[in-house]
């Protein structure tokens, strides 16, 4: 078909193709873009195409490599941009400005049309991958590739290279999943015949290479992971420190409660008579101050330390957090916990090292507990004796007194 617009596009695209920049472009030329063009209308037929969406195909393929006269880097961007700064001078309609524009940005690898248009142009783009040109095209692609200075290969990686990209790549309309992909599927099959010698020594060598690293992974789970009786001693010192906790809290609140019931007692009852005993004045501080440092330690051994309890991303990374103390995570998100552990899971270091400072550092706490705890019972033990002598002395001097 023809029309006023195509006759405009396959003029511009021969204008911009004779651009001197183009003649490190062996493969994106010229002729490449009238291939596109033929096979547009070779898939667009098939596809079912109407005459409009012919059009637009046909244009968005004079039009989808003008970008590269800018460099190969985003080309599609470029192509896309020349395209509607041409179309504008046409005045052509906004919204089939955008059809043709969204078709030429549907080329970008890995290819993703979303409408017929762009699955017949992405198709049309890489019609070469199925037919008997492909060696050919394959062949001006890499001297293209050498000319600009984008990557230069052996033998070996190009055909690597176009195995992996044609594995990778899809085609999109009906007749591009039947009859273009069996063809690509041969030029494949070629390729692989042409690597086979190479493939398999490169198999070998990989086959080798894993073998060693699964056997240095075999060892290094030797190493890590515990045995029963290793696992038992992580259990048994958890449950002791555990224990052990559970017993500070246990004599801290026996402490707290009997030195209540002295002070209520002493406040109910001695403090009354004071004014009628004042011998007993001394007597009653020394006891009170006693039960007071008492309690002050009892509860500082037995009051809890919360930490913030989040953590980042990068604490997990670098091992920095103990997800097994819930100090560290009670503020977090059920998904961020969740995460941080299947990390930690996967780590066989961060797992035995989080379990050893989590018996660490319930260590340091019950120290801490303990030392309080010892002082609240030094205190009572020496200042509840020192309470009875003085009120001992005190009832001493005051029958003298009154004798």
């Amino acid at each position: 078909m023809e029309s006023a617009l195509l006759d405009h596009a396959r003029s511009l695209a021969g204008e911009v193709f004779k651009d001197p920049v183009f003649e490190k472009y062996f493969f994106h030329n010229l002729r490449h873009t009238e291939d596109v063009v033929s096979a547009v209308k070779d898939i667009g037929m098939r596809s079912e195409l109407t005459a409009d969406e012919m059009e637009i195909t046909l244009v968005a393929a004079w039009l989808h490599d003008l970008g590269y006269r800018h460099g190969a880097e985003n080309h599609e961007d470029a192509s896309a941009r020349i395209a509607e700064e041409f179309m504008d001078r046409l005045q052509i309609p906004s919204k089939k400005i955008k059809i043709i524009s969204s078709a030429i940005l549907s080329t970008r690898f890995p290819q993703q049309p979303r409408t017929l248009i762009e699955r017949v142009l992405c198709d049309a783009d890489l019609y070469h991958l199925s037919n008997k040109t492909f060696e050919e095209k394959s062949k001006l692609l890499r001297e293209e590739w050498k000319a600009t200075g984008f990557r230069e290969m052996t033998d070996q990686e190009w055909i690597q290279h176009n195995m992996d990209f044609m594995d990778e790549h899809r085609y999109h309309t009906p007749y591009g999943q039947t009859l273009l992909a069996e063809g690509k599927k041969k030029n494949i099959k070629q390729l692989k015949k042409t690597l086979e010698p190479e493939v398999s020594k490169k198999k070998y060598r990989k086959l080798q290479d894993e073998v060693v690293k699964l056997q240095m992974k075999l060892d290094k789970m030797k190493v890590l992971k515990p045995d029963r009786g290793i696992e038992t001693m992580f259990r048994l010192t958890s449950h002791n420190h555990i224990l052990l906790s559970q017993m500070v809290d246990s004599k801290a609140s026996i402490l707290i409660t009997i030195n209540s019931i002295i002070l209520s007692l002493v406040v109910s009852v001695l403090i009354r008579k004071l004014e009628e005993n004042v011998y007993l004045l001394y007597p009653t501080v020394i006891l009170i101050s006693v039960c007071l440092a008492t309690m002050v330690f009892s509860i500082l051994a037995s009051r809890p330390n919360i930490s913030s309890g989040k953590f980042t991303r990068e604490d997990i990374k670098n091992k920095r957090t103990n997800l097994l103390f819930f100090g560290n995570f009670h503020a977090m998100k059920l998904e961020d916990y969740e995460w941080g552990m299947k990390e930690m899971m996967k780590d066989a270091d961060y797992l035995y090292g989080s379990l050893m400072k989590d018996i660490y550092f319930l260590g340091k706490v019950l120290g801490k507990k303990y030392r309080y705890l010892r002082i609240a019972y030094s205190i009572f033990m020496y200042g509840f004796v020192l309470a009875i002598l003085s009120f001992i002395v005190a009832f001493q001097l005051s029958a003298k007194a009154d004798f």
